[in-house]
């Protein structure tokens, strides 16, 4: 398994001041950083820089999702696996808190980084956790999100995509639910 965890989620938003407003007083996430027409956003438990990036733009969607590599020797497998393949973009200079990344796309067309160097967050002093073994102090505000954990796609053909993300990230199918007439509906994967 290459693929080390989801690493973060860029949204696109035609009233960024709105969502922004709603994922710090809502969801209770800090701000780590701004570039551009981007902010980055991390849950209170989020040991790299950041697990949002929202994103001023004419429409609402999902710019990207990103997965870190367990090494770099991970990545370059799955890089491999994917040049050629036709669902291979190209490398990146990378972004606020990570290093080069490749970019590719699903069957579907959604976009995705795959990254292994990170930068880790080092909480400002009026962050600083009591706990060693956290990344920042609880911020106690809205519903407090702690870390990114998985997210939910839609797809035009879910076998495809499940095809995808085993035969060129390595994912393991952990779930699924098939219909009578053997046509996949949904997945759930690792």
């Amino acid at each position: 398994m290459d693929i080390a965890h989801l690493g973060h989620l860029e949204l696109l938003t035609p009233k960024p001041d709105e969502s922004l407003r709603f994922f710090i007083d809502v969801l209770g996430m800090t701000e780590s950083g701004r570039q551009g027409d981007s902010v980055y956003l991390r849950g209170w438990d989020d040991y790299e820089r950041y697990s949002l990036k929202l994103t001023g733009s004419k429409t609402s969607g999902m710019g990207h999702m990103a997965f870190r590599a367990r090494s770099p020797q991970a990545l370059e497998r799955r890089v491999a696996a994917l040049k050629g393949s036709g669902f291979d973009i190209g490398w990146t200079e990378g972004e606020l808190g990570h290093g080069p990344a490749f970019v590719c796309q699903d069957p579907d067309g959604h976009k995705i980084e795959l990254y292994y160097e990170t930068e880790w967050y080092t909480a400002p002093p009026e962050l600083k956790p009591s706990l060693k073994n956290q990344a920042q102090r609880y911020p106690a505000r809205g519903v407090n999100v702690r870390r990114l954990d998985h997210l939910n796609c839609l797809a035009v053909d879910i076998k495809a995509n499940r095809i995808f993300f085993e035969d060129y990230l390595g994912f393991r199918l952990t779930e699924q639910i098939v219909l009578n007439d053997g046509r996949e509906a949904a997945m759930w994967m690792t």
